[in-house]
């Protein structure tokens, strides 16, 4: 016993005088709490909805405002027509529609059950179904305050929804290609991270300095490989998804594939960034899972709506790369959307922005 003691007294002594054995003992664990316990919140909130008012009576304004009034349902704007639903979808304006029908006021005094229908933004499945849930419930509110003492079995209001894009709200349409984000992002950064630190490790970095090759182009030429790797990925686990897992594809292969280079670019430039600090692979391989894995779980929207999140984690999240490609990808596959400029610009931003660093970085450490 008194050798295990002195082992485990060793041992703590390590801990506590390593700074980076102490930040992975105590930082991380409390990181990852509060992560999940932030992230993990499937609570919605502040929901954009298109309202329709075909009616434009006194009845249909006291609807539209008990709908609104609670603070959860957010009024995105007034629609002038039933054409206008299906972009306001496809451009992110709302989550939802409420279409109150003409002759809904005239009904609601002649007949015992007028109609209102709700139209949702099934591209997330988890999300669509909460949201006809919620819809549907302030719609229940209201039908019971308008029922008759009377009649107390009979609603006034009969909700008739309908899904865009997803209508079967089949799960699998919604993951995979968030699954394709998570994929392509862990392995590109995985594969770039050992680049330079196994020419480290291995001692062939001396040999790399007498060659008349400039910093920048050395990162690029050990980007080109790993690019066409990262290509062929993106390609299989595309392809993976559509035949496998029969994801439909309501857009272009060509849009998604010009997207999904751009998300490539970024993912390599983080892991060579990350394979310049580092200087062991075994480092530069869990500096790049921790930079990849974890964020694009919790914060990018594949598993959790973004709206659920606090804003400092909403802000955080705006800096991950996969939060603007799930955008696109999920746009493009389900929504048939082509044109994502601002998506498209930020992440081509942030793949100059992390090369320019990465070449920096390597160029400092040759001098």
């Amino acid at each position: 016993m008194r050798r295990v003691a002195a082992v485990a007294r060793k041992e703590m002594y390590h801990i506590l005088r390593d700074p980076r054995s102490l930040a992975v003992a105590v930082v991380m664990p409390m990181a990852m709490i509060l992560l999940f316990g932030y992230a993990m919140d499937t609570e919605l909130s502040d929901l954009p909805v298109g309202i329709l008012d075909e009616d434009q009576t006194p009845d249909s304004r006291a609807f539209i405002a008990r709908a609104t009034s609670s603070g959860f349902i957010v009024d995105a704007g007034r629609l002038a027509c039933r054409a206008d639903i299906e972009p306001g979808f496809r451009r992110g304006r709302f989550r939802a529609a409420l279409v109150i029908p003409r002759g809904f006021g005239e009904r609601l005094a002649r007949e015992p059950v007028s109609r209102v229908q709700i139209l949702i933004d099934g591209a997330d499945a988890t999300t669509a179904a909460a949201v006809e849930t919620y819809l549907r419930a302030v719609v229940a509110l209201f039908s019971q305050d308008l029922a008759a003492p009377t009649a107390p079995g009979v609603m006034p209001l009969d909700v008739r929804s309908r899904i865009h894009f997803n209508p079967e709200l089949e799960s699998t349409n919604f993951i995979v290609p968030g699954l394709v984000a998570i994929v392509m992002i862990m392995i590109c950064a995985l594969l770039t991270s050992v680049a330079i630190t196994r020419e480290k490790e291995t001692g062939t970095m001396e040999q790399v300095l007498t060659t008349p090759v400039a910093p920048g182009q050395l990162v690029v030429g050990k980007v080109l490989p790993y690019l066409v790797i990262g290509s062929v990925d993106a390609a299989l686990v595309l392809a993976a998804g559509h035949f496998v897992f029969r994801v439909p594809m309501a857009g272009s292969w060509a849009v998604l594939a010009g997207y999904s280079l751009l998300y490539l670019l970024v993912a390599l430039a983080l892991g060579l960034l990350i394979s310049a600090v580092a200087r062991t692979q075994r480092v530069a391989m869990m500096m790049a899972l921790v930079a990849t894995l974890l964020p694009t779980l919790l914060l990018s929207g594949f598993m959790f709506p973004l709206a659920s999140m606090p804003w400092p984690l909403r802000i955080v999240s705006r800096i991950i790369p996969a939060t603007y490609y799930l955008e696109v990808i999920r746009g493009v596959i389900l929504k048939g959307r082509a044109w994502y400029p601002f998506q498209g610009a930020v992440m081509l931003g942030m793949a100059f922005l992390i090369m320019a660093l990465a070449v920096r970085r390597f160029a400092a450490r040759l001098e």
